[in-house]
C-alpha cells in the first residue's frame, strides 16, 4: 500500500522532553481524529558512530539538547493535505506560540513511499 509521510527532525533541550511529550501527545490525537494512519514521536536513544551524518549533528543539537525524530503517515499525498487542512483549523491547537524547542532549527519534509512492505 502506497503511503505520504511528513518527517521531523527537531532539538529538544532535555528539561523540555516532558512538556514537549505532553504537547505532542495531543497534536497526535487530533492528527488521528482526522484521519493520520499512524503519529509516531521518538527520542534519540543511541548515536552509532563511524557511518554518515549522526541525527544530533543534522540536528544542531546543542549542550543541553536531545533530537526527537517523528512522522506520520497517510494513505497518499491527497490524503495528507486533507488531513492537515483540518488539523490546521482545529481549535484545540490553537494557542501560544511558546513551543518547547526552536521551531527555526526543525527539518521537516513530505516523502512519497520508495518501498513499503
Amino acid at each position: 500500500m502506497a503511503r505520504y509521510v511528513d518527517g521531523f527532525l527537531l532539538a529538544v533541550p532535555k528539561k523540555k522532553v516532558d512538556a514537549y511529550r505532553k504537547i505532542a501527545g495531543k497534536a497526535g490525537k487530533i492528527w488521528r481524529e482526522h484521519g493520520a494512519l499512524e503519529y509516531v514521536e521518538t527520542v534519540i536513544d543511541e548515536v552509532p558512530n563511524g557511518f554518515g551524518v549522526p541525527f544530533p549533528k543534522a540536528a544542531k543539537v546543542k549542550k543541553g539538547e536531545v533530537v526527537v525524530f517523528s512522522w506520520i503517515t497517510y494513505k497518499s499525498k491527497a490524503h495528507r493535505n486533507a488531513v492537515n487542512k483540518k488539523v490546521m483549523a482545529d481549535p484545540r491547537l490553537q494557542g501560544p506560540d511558546d513551543m518547547p524547542f526552536d521551531h527555526k532549527r526543525m527539518s521537516w519534509g513530505g516523502f512519497k513511499a520508495l518501498v513499503d512492505l
